[in-house]
């Protein structure tokens, strides 16, 4: 099922039961199972199909390596990168943001990407050694949603524009497919900017 949140389907009482029970994406159903939740799907998927070795190798130091992101992730890359949320008018109440609480969050943002030049990028091309894995492409697709409010987090950081710009050139096409949204959203504060 497409999802589309501008119609906000995604809360409906349909989509919980039928697609995700959290009432998010993503989620995927391989015949009658049912999970939600990026890197549980990203595991049961390497588990039941395999992925490109190259994504997320079979070898328990390498993936450990690859994990050790994905936990640290969430409480630092994404927890931090959700400024988009303080940026905007929120919907569902007309309330604009707090301005000390979105000075904050910015500076929140700027420490985690200080975290990701010095722990991760500090002696290698990506984020778990030289070559990209999923973990890079965690982290760039979070990284890429702040500038939807105007804000972009790498701005000025050499290391974090060169590794995002490996990133993307790599996977492009797909890369740029799939942030039409987000590039859509940015290039419009961009030129309110103007």
């Amino acid at each position: 099922m497409p999802c589309c949140f501008e119609e906000r389907e995604h809360l409906t009482d349909e989509f919980k039961v039928k697609y995700n029970r959290f009432q998010r994406v993503p989620f995927i159903h391989d015949n009658d199972f049912i999970l939600s939740e990026s890197v549980a799907i990203l595991r049961y998927i390497s588990r039941q199909y395999g992925l490109g070795e190259e994504w997320y190798p079979r070898g328990s130091k390498e993936q450990a390596l690859i994990d050790e992101y994905l936990e640290w992730h969430h409480l630092n890359t994404r927890l931090h990168l959700t400024i988009k949320q303080y940026a905007w008018i929120d919907p569902t109440t007309g309330e604009k943001p707090d301005l000390n609480q979105l000075e904050t969050w910015k500076k929140s943002v700027h420490t985690t990407m200080d975290k990701i030049e010095e722990l991760w990028l500090k002696n290698h091309k990506y984020i778990c050694g030289d070559t990209m894995t999923v973990a890079d492409l965690f982290a760039a697709c979070e990284i890429e949603q702040p500038r939807m409010t105007g804000f972009d987090p790498i701005k000025g950081r050499f290391k974090l524009e060169s590794w995002l710009n490996s990133v993307r050139n790599q996977l492009d096409p797909v890369y740029s497919e799939a942030h039409l949204f987000v590039n859509k959203i940015a290039a419009i504060q961009e030129k309110s900017k103007l």
